[in-house]
């Protein structure tokens, strides 16, 4: 018998969809939604804003955070590049 694909459900489609169209990837859009139903909109905007700037960071530093984050082609990346690409998640 074949296997059903399991998906994560979306717990606030409402701000999912908004956040979608804003351009945000489909991870993001689903975590920040999620999240905002768990705990409430206004206590997920709060938690924002702890780290620093991504330019302040070296790019050694750039690149162990975006291993953890499994960013493809990390090793080849400019600053820059390592910057967009880890705002992208």
């Amino acid at each position: 018998m074949p296997q059903r694909e399991t998906r994560p459900s979306i717990k606030d489609p409402e701000l999912y969809e908004r956040l979608r169209d804003e351009g945000n990837s489909k991870e993001k859009s689903a975590r920040i939604a999620n999240a905002a139903a768990a705990s409430g909109r206004s206590e997920v905007g709060a938690r924002g804003g702890r780290s620093g700037s991504y330019e302040d960071w070296t790019v050694a530093d750039l690149r162990a955070r975006a291993a953890e984050l499994d960013v493809r082609g990390r090793s080849t990346m400019t600053k820059a590049q390592l910057v967009d690409a880890l705002r992208s998640r």
